[in-house]
């Protein structure tokens, strides 16, 4: 993501932003809010005078639009970003209009600025200096490539060899080469994960052939493959060595806190009633939230009042199996300074 800060009073104002990918996008979903002002170079309709005579000749023409948003629509698959709102700056004022918002479409959002909000914008910027990190996912005659975003794990392919675990020599380097060729091209950092030795003895045969690549290849022990290898990658810290600040390593650190206090009657508080209580007796350290729920009025009031506490918030997507079980405790958990039934 790219921001350029415009002229902001207090928490009110306009930031230029440039999504660069769709974790920008996700991102921006849970940024921009119904009630926000957002300007856009998007394209209408414009009638003209030929347009009477040959209505199916309509022209749409580039303008700049002011457009109060009132729906927010994500689409993963279709990489875009709808905002659905009434125009009030620009032609066609008091008419809807939506738009679209991809990678390398720049917007300009004017509203009030929370404190959350503008932490998500500079870790998604921060986010960006970085390559996308892949993580290659192997064991006998089964490859599967995935691309970490920032709401979870994506697989990008699967290979598999008929030849399986009684390979010959020869078959196995050409399930080999075959791998290598789906990953020759990756930029950003790469983590090879796997059971066993087969995931070393790719890394040999790839170092002479892939060079640079392997060098700064990581290399986990994991006793799956596929998305449980994914997990147990993330869960292992092996990220941290990449990018300090990845959202799904501490996503998953901080649920499993979560689980082990809850089974050992520790100092944690899950569900409104609990959290909005800890709050009260000003316990809470850090609170953890599903993007679920931040349009909720009541979950936002509870995010406003331990924010003014200096609770830490951390929004864990509901598209990633820390989100999913934060999701079935109620949506909402916070970590506390001490236990409140011993209170």
């Amino acid at each position: 993501m790219k921001a350029e800060y415009g002229e902001i009073r207090g928490n009110e104002g306009e930031i230029r932003l440039l999504p660069e990918s769709i974790d920008d996008l996700w991102h921006l979903q849970h940024i921009i809010a119904p009630g926000d002002m957002v300007f856009a170079t998007t394209f209408r309709s414009v009638d003209t005078a030929g347009d009477k005579i040959r209505p199916e000749k309509v022209e749409k023409r580039p303008v700049r639009l002011g457009v109060r948003i009132e729906r927010l629509e994500f689409s993963e698959h279709g990489v875009r970003l709808r905002l659905t709102g009434i125009i009030e700056h620009g032609v066609d004022t008091g008419a809807y209009h939506t738009i679209n918002v991809e990678t390398g479409y720049e917007i300009s959002v004017i509203k009030h600025w929370r404190p959350l909000e503008r932490e998500r914008i500079e870790r998604a910027v921060r986010a960006s200096v970085y390559g996308v990190i892949h993580i290659l996912t192997l064991e006998e005659g089964e490859a599967e490539l995935f691309r970490l975003r920032q709401y979870g794990p994506e697989s990008i392919i699967t290979i598999t060899s008929g030849s399986g675990k009684g390979a010959e020599t020869e078959s196995r380097t050409v399930f080999f080469d075959t791998v290598l060729g789906h990953i020759n091209d990756i930029s950003g950092p790469l983590i090879i994960a796997g059971p066993g030795f087969i995931k070393d003895d790719f890394v040999k045969f790839a170092k002479s052939r892939a060079g640079p690549l392997m060098e700064k290849a990581v290399v986990v022990e994991t006793r799956r493959i596929g998305r449980g290898a994914v997990q147990e990658v993330i869960g292992k810290g092996a990220l941290d060595k990449l990018i300090e600040d990845l959202q799904l390593s501490r996503e998953v650190r901080m649920m499993d806190e979560v689980l082990l206090r809850i089974a050992q009657e520790g100092a944690v508080a899950y569900g409104r009633k609990e959290v909005q209580e800890a709050i009260g007796y000003g316990a809470v350290e850090q609170v953890l939230i599903a993007d679920t729920l931040l349009r909720d009025p009541e979950i936002t009031l509870l995010i406003e009042q331990a924010e003014s506490m200096r609770a830490a918030i951390v929004v864990l997507s509901s598209s990633f199996e820390p989100g999913e079980r934060l999701v079935a405790l109620g949506g909402i958990a916070a970590l506390l300074r001490y236990n409140l039934s011993s209170r």
